[in-house]
């Protein structure tokens, strides 16, 4: 195990720059996820923490040691590919413990790494087939059997479920946050799905086009996002965001609903207001009337896309509601659960108070 820390990196290829200074500190131990849409530079940055890229800029630190100018070999991490990268012809056992052999070690040290390994990871039984005879969510467990046996400081993971069917997904996620509860790893974990980070990571580091937008825990991006693209990025559903007008003690949202909210900036200025989809609820009793455009039922919740003023919001109804397209119905906003941001920035402002409309 180990700490990772990343400072000031930067990457550009040619005149294009693609990473602007990224700073991450990771703690010995931590689960960490890089998050963001496609393009928006995480695998880049986890590959030159692997050393599969050159460092434009900055600094790579893995367990205080400057690792920028070393072989990916030296730099002792492993590495969980999307593809799995099994050798078709050998064994599980073999694959597991190649790293291992070329490293020079007995094979009875290769067998009795590989064989705790394999018992960690449910793979005892498996040991003698071959990848072609493997289910996905197997050859994803070999692959990550193959690293456990080299006791690396530093395990790095890019997108190793997003070949896996959705089911299958679940399953795996489970599987690696209780392989890193056991084995007390530092890990640096690539993905693209925010439910993903939300429910494995011990911090999140939310990237957009080659920066940091935020960094924290889970619970902290989604309950206080820094700014409007993590606002949106993280939750599923995503966050409403509505365009408001604040007034003397209050927020007009949508041109629709008047919230008792003081916020931070003059009266008059235009900002966005956010409101998650599960604090938005059906009011036959409210003026703030909506059209609803579609209604997905789940089984637990029910999900509704509706139309106020013009915008579409969605909102989660944990009853099950008889609407159809068209329906006019009531909203109201829970008090206290609204986010507010800057119309031109998108940073997060202040505020206090508030009721439902």
């Amino acid at each position: 195990m180990a700490s990772v820390d990343i400072s000031g990196v930067k990457k550009s290829y040619g005149a294009v720059a693609v990473m602007h200074g990224v700073d991450v500190a990771i703690g010995d131990g931590e689960f960490v996820i890089l998050v963001g849409p496609s393009g928006c530079g995480k695998s880049t940055l986890l590959r030159m923490v692997a050393g599969l890229e050159t460092v434009t800029g900055g600094q790579i630190a893995i367990d205080g040691r400057r690792v920028n100018e070393l072989e990916p070999k030296d730099r002792d991490i492993a590495m969980v590919f999307q593809n799995y990268a099994l050798y078709p012809q050998m064994t599980v056992a073999q694959n597991m413990g190649f790293a291992l052999e070329l490293a020079g070690r007995s094979k009875a040290e290769i067998k009795a790494e590989v064989d705790k390994a394999a018992e960690i990871l449910s793979l005892t039984a498996l040991l003698d087939r071959k990848p072609g005879q493997l289910s996905g969510g197997q050859r994803q467990r070999v692959a990550m059997g193959r690293a456990i046996v080299r006791h690396p400081k530093v395990f790095l993971f890019d997108e190793p479920l997003s070949n896996l069917d959705a089911k299958l997904r679940v399953k795996m996620r489970a599987e690696i946050k209780a392989l890193h509860q056991r084995l007390k790893s530092t890990i640096i974990y690539v993905t693209h799905d925010q439910i993903e980070a939300m429910t494995m990571a011990d911090k999140i580091v939310v990237m957009n086009a080659g920066r940091v937008e935020q960094i924290g825990t889970p619970l902290e991006l989604y309950d206080n996002p820094a700014n409007l693209f993590v606002a949106t990025f993280m939750g599923s559903p995503a966050m409403n965001i509505l365009p408001a007008v604040t007034q003397a003690g209050a927020v007009l949202v949508a041109g629709v609903a008047t919230l008792p909210i003081v916020v931070s900036v003059p009266p008059g200025t235009k900002i966005a207001y956010g409101i998650r989809p599960d604090e938005i609820t059906i009011d036959p009793e409210s003026p703030v009337k909506a059209e609803v455009v579609v209604v997905e039922p789940t089984g637990s919740e029910t999900h509704i896309t509706a139309r106020l003023a013009g915008h579409e919001i969605t909102l989660i109804s944990k009853a099950r509601v008889a609407l159809a397209p068209g329906d006019q119905i009531g909203l109201s906003f829970s008090p206290n659960k609204h986010h507010l941001f800057d119309d031109a920035t998108g940073r997060r402002l202040e505020a206090s108070g508030g009721m439902a409309a």
